[in-house]
């Protein structure tokens, strides 16, 4: 079992530092405050962010051993956050965008399909707390 550990360090109004496990670091802030020039991050945006990531990485990587490369590849999440606290995300839309001149729908979809529902973790989390719709989008160029 791998252990991951992150450490997060306040900095000063309603920002913090964290690390990730590969030691790269970045700011967090509540985006309600004025945190002027501050390049930061909302948390409960990096988990959309974190999301999207995980299902992309492993699409891509599924397209690539389908022989499946697309030209153009975005995902798009929209989520709905409660109005009671603790504000969660109940509602979480993932729009997967496909561009290219031969697109091959079967192997996109499947590998569409094994990121969601096998390989990424993040998505089965996102799935204990909240109602996630998945819709797949193909563009010919």
């Amino acid at each position: 079992m791998i252990k991951n550990t992150v450490t997060t360090v306040w900095t000063q109004k309603s920002q913090f530092e964290t690390d990730n496990p590969s030691g790269h670091k970045f700011t967090m802030f509540d985006k309600s405050q004025d945190n002027g020039d501050v390049v930061g991050f909302a948390p409960k945006a990096l988990m959309l962010s974190s999301l999207a990531g995980c299902s992309g990485l492993d699409v891509v990587s599924l397209l690539t051993k389908m022989h499946a490369e697309v030209a153009d590849f975005k995902i798009e999440v929209t989520a709905n956050l409660t109005d009671e606290h603790p504000k969660f995300y109940d509602k979480v839309k993932v729009d997967y965008h496909f561009s290219d001149a031969e697109l091959q729908p079967k192997k996109i979809q499947k590998a569409v399909n094994l990121s969601v529902t096998k390989y990424c973790g993040v998505m089965e989390m996102f799935r204990q707390f909240a109602d996630v719709e998945i819709e797949i989008h193909l563009h010919n160029l």
